[in-house]
């Protein structure tokens, strides 16, 4: 069964590549058909040329695709994660079909065809891709998992993925009890192992992955049927790599030192810094162009509303320690903190001015730290900055929370879509972990894809406070 049910995961994936390699071949050809509309005699004449031109096209956008991680089995992107790895994988094979035109230029295709190829292919590809999720639930790419422990440490599955936007790339199959240890899980969900062991259970259910969850890992491992699923295919995880991977989080419960030292990730090379700061460029000085007339009308509001000063500069904590002043537009009252004590926000906070809770709400206030991300003391994405009073109670309160000051802070983070805004140490411990998956996972296309986010966050004011 095993090896059947991989069999059919393969093939459903060459199945889709080979759907969308024709769904191309058929998007230039209708290209070619709009371009000369009205035009029998060249269209004809193209027509016969366009085979093996359309094939070109068809194989460097699905390469650029598989490059991308668009044909791996098992793996269900989310929404904005997919349109971002689809919309670089176009751009990339776009790059690629440029230069082999260069080098050869009898393939070379017309602007005008390629464009409205291009353009046809990545409609019928989201389709397709929508038909798929939608409408015929394929759940043969699904992985189908079964969980070794059925304590407390297991049972965290079902209350923190407890929903079916949380299981789309996997199918829970149930949980097995580890011997001498206390069963958490409900029972409807219990599996007892046959007498042979685990690796013949497994084995029998057609499992693809098995996940190591006991409360106790000292004696209470199955070594032997661990190494035998192993040899046959199956990937054996601990259940903070598991929670890393599918709700991109670092599971601050389970985790030990160990996992963050061995876990890979932490990508602090010279490739990945310069990527950084020139994404950082880029993003903030297009950004900074962008909204200057909406910081100007910004400023002359807050102005006419309360006065000056227009800006309220802090002092908050940022890549290993270091202290850095930011610069925001002005939303409280001037004597917010005339006693000196700093506070965190709250919902409704009456020290808000009445712009205040309108910039605040779309984010606006935060427009000015665009210059900080160019004088390189911020990041455009990253933890969020914290003022030293809070950095230093939150660090003697919540293991790992210095962790996050290992790169720069930013203006927009994974913490703070994944997460309301916080305001108190509980809230402060439940973003670290979208925190800390950050500093360990960070780069170029992860970036792109929480600037995306981040649009949705600022348009509907979600976790705005």
């Amino acid at each position: 069964m095993k090896r059947s049910r991989s069999s059919r995961k393969a093939l459903a994936i060459r199945a889709l590549w080979l759907i969308e390699l024709v769904l191309v071949i058929l998007s230039v050809v209708a290209a070619a058909w709009l371009r000369f509309h009205g035009d029998e005699h060249d269209r004809l004449i193209y027509l016969e040329q366009a085979p093996p031109r359309a094939v070109l096209i068809a194989l460097c956008l699905t390469g650029a695709m598989t490059a991308f991680g668009l044909y791996q089995v098992h793996v269900r992107h989310r929404r904005m994660d997919f349109v971002l790895r689809l919309l670089l994988s176009f751009v990339t094979g776009g790059v690629m079909l440029v230069v082999i035109y260069y080098l050869v230029p009898q393939a070379y295709i017309g602007r005008g065809v390629l464009a409205i190829s291009l353009g046809i292919s990545l409609l019928a590809i989201v389709l397709l891709r929508m038909l798929a999720l939608h409408v015929l639930h394929i759940d043969v790419l699904k992985k189908r998992i079964l969980v070794y422990g059925a304590g407390k440490n297991a049972n965290l599955i079902n209350t923190q993925l407890r929903r079916a936007s949380d299981r789309r790339s996997f199918v829970l199959v149930g949980f097995v009890p580890a011997p001498g240890q206390a069963v958490a899980v409900d029972s409807a969900c219990l599996i007892v192992p046959p007498e042979e062991g685990l690796f013949a259970l497994a084995d029998r259910l057609g499992i693809d992955e098995v996940l190591m969850a006991p409360d106790e890992r000292r004696g209470g491992m199955p070594m032997e049927d661990m190494l035998q699923c192993v040899q046959r295919g199956m990937a054996v995880t601990d259940l903070s790599t598991f929670f890393e991977r599918e709700a991109g989080m670092v599971q601050m419960s389970i985790v030990d030192p160990s996992w963050l030292v061995l876990s890979g990730g932490f990508d602090y090379s010279l490739p990945r810094r310069l990527s950084k700061r020139a994404f950082d460029l880029v993003a903030a000085s297009t950004i900074l162009i962008l909204t200057s007339p909406l910081m100007l009308l910004t400023a002359l509001a807050v102005w006419l509303e309360s006065g000056g000063p227009i800006l309220y500069r802090q002092i908050r904590v940022g890549e290993r320690g270091r202290h850095f002043e930011i610069v925001k537009f002005r939303s409280m009252r001037v004597d917010a903190e005339v006693d000196g004590v700093a506070r965190w926000a709250s919902r409704d906070d009456n020290r808000s001015t009445r712009v205040g809770r309108l910039i605040r709400k779309t984010r606006l206030d935060e427009l000015p730290q665009l210059f900080s991300v160019l004088r390189g003391d911020m990041s455009f994405v990253g933890p969020r900055p914290e003022r030293p009073h809070f950095v230093d109670m939150l660090s003697g309160e919540i293991r790992y929370y210095g962790v996050r000051h290992s790169v720069k802070p930013g203006l927009t983070g994974w913490a703070q879509l994944r997460y309301p805004y916080g305001a108190s140490v509980r809230d402060a411990d439940e973003k670290l972990k979208f925190d800390l998956f950050y500093v360990k996972n960070h780069g170029l296309v992860f970036d792109l894809m929480i600037l995306l986010q981040t649009v949705e966050v600022v348009l509907f004011g979600r976790g705005a406070r």
